[in-house]
């Protein structure tokens, strides 16, 4: 039997940075894999979606080519290539996390683990013992009983992104940061896109004006959206698929080539042998400390199965936390609210923190500044003036309570507020710190001027 210090179960942005971490401090490491490394993000979640919207992206900019004083005759879109280049970019990810775990020196064990009693992992007939053991086997696309997916017509985030054929029609139900990412791409494509969501606002974990934003965006884009709408069934015996959505109004038949269904995620936690161990679960996640131990000795778990946000950056510091606990290192626990939360379609959207409605709820006295791309130079000069940010202040210290982006690029803005947040940053510090110009970051210290009343460009 193969003896190791440290085995990952899961090979996603939480296993695979375990495992690197792990061989950094000294131990002896393995990680198991049943596919391919990576796991969901690399291969078929946040790397390969990326690909597609910049290619949604630029057809978009082709398309638009003369609001820029440019001429692009007949500009067209070939789907298989664009898929194709997709599928490219995922595999040359992946090829890198192979690189990075043979320059590691991190035994990589192929095939389905199962967790034993004794700190032991089976995999596929053969058992390996550790110390330590990582669950991070990671999630995959929540079924609703009235929408069973057969992989063709009702299809999950994994089929959408590898389709032979792109649909004319096509219905996605739910309007998180999958549903609305995989309606732009398609809808920018060419297909007719419909989104029904079950709660009154689209993107609904974000504040209020941002949804709203969003939603003029798309139905401006041609997108169809019916909010407090459900559907309750699917007929899939013709050609296409006929879907029954419940609102307000009464029932409605729609009708496309394709549902996608992007409303959540499942935790990898049956058949991994959790029940033999003993380990505790409750509500389809895996209980852990504020270190990631389970209950039971030499067990751990970190990412998707477990209660924190189903993100690949927290998974990984989450990784990274564990590991540097098991080594003896004095780690602070991970911050869950100052969490950002990035979604990919167009316009972006970026935040973290609370929001207006929660700020409020709390009984918080908040200073609220907002700032249109409208009014920003940079934006103006490339044709993405839609869009704000957003900042609350408590009125009482000047702590940054939360920020909240939409337009071009926020997602690559969105850390000067995580940052800022970590290191207790007042609105004034903010105010006084020189953002340069022209850029879309100068948004951030003009929304923060609202707040204080001190705004120059609006």
């Amino acid at each position: 039997m193969s003896k190791y210090d440290i085995i990952v179960l899961g090979s996603g942005p939480g296993g695979y940075v375990a495992a690197i971490r792990a061989s950094q401090l000294g131990f002896k490491t393995a990680i198991i894999e049943k596919e391919s490394l990576g796991g969901i993000c690399l291969n078929w979640g946040c790397i390969p979606t990326k690909a597609l919207l910049k290619s949604a992206q630029v057809f978009e900019y082709l398309k638009h080519a003369e609001d820029y004083g440019l001429k692009v005759k007949d500009a067209e879109h070939d789907f298989d290539a664009v898929v194709k280049r997709s599928r490219g970019v995922a595999d040359g990810m992946s090829n890198g996390v192979k690189f990075l775990m043979k320059k590691n020196k991190i035994d990589v064990i192929e095939g389905y683990g199962t967790i034993k009693t004794g700190k032991k992992v089976d995999v596929d007939g053969t058992e390996y013992s550790a110390d330590h053991i990582i669950i991070a086997t990671g999630a995959r696309s929540r079924e609703l009983p009235s929408l069973p997916q057969d992989g063709k017509k009702v299809i999950g985030y994994r089929q959408a992104m590898n389709l032979d054929k792109q649909p004319k029609k096509l219905i996605v139900v739910g309007s998180g940061a999958i549903g609305v990412e995989f309606a732009y791409f398609y809808n920018s494509m060419g297909t007719e896109v419909t989104i029904v969501e079950y709660l009154d606002k689209i993107v609904p974990v974000e504040d209020n004006e941002v949804s709203k934003q969003l939603e003029r965006s798309f139905k401006k884009s041609g997108i169809k959206i019916m909010t407090s709408a459900e559907v309750t069934s699917v007929d899939t015996s013709g050609k296409g698929v006929k879907a029954t959505v419940k609102t307000k109004k009464g029932e409605e038949i729609l009708e496309a080539d394709i549902v996608l269904s992007a409303v959540g995620i499942k935790s990898n936690i049956e058949n991994i042998g959790l029940e033999n161990v003993g380990i505790a679960v409750d509500r389809d996640k895996i209980l852990v400390n504020d270190y990631y131990q389970t209950n039971i000795p030499g067990y751990y778990a970190i990412g998707d199965v477990t209660p924190g946000q189903a993100l690949a950056h927290v998974a990984s510091a989450e990784a990274i936390l564990c590991v540097e606990k098991i080594a003896g290192q004095h780690v602070e626990a991970l911050d869950y609210g100052n969490i950002p939360g990035c979604t990919y379609c167009t316009p972006e959207i970026a935040s973290v923190g609370l929001t207006e409605e929660q700020a409020k709820a709390q009984g918080l006295d908040v200073k609220i500044g907002k700032f249109p791309f409208s009014a920003s130079g940079k934006a103006s000069a490339g044709g993405n003036k839609e869009g704000f940010v957003k900042v609350i202040f408590d009125a009482k210290y000047g702590e940054w309570l939360g920020c909240h982006m939409i337009g071009a690029g926020v997602t690559d803005m969105i850390a000067e507020a995580v940052l800022g947040r970590k290191l207790e940053t007042t609105g004034h510090e903010v105010l006084k710190a020189v953002h340069p110009h022209p850029t879309m970051s100068e948004a951030v210290m003009e929304a923060v001027a609202a707040a204080y009343d001190e705004v120059i460009h609006l």
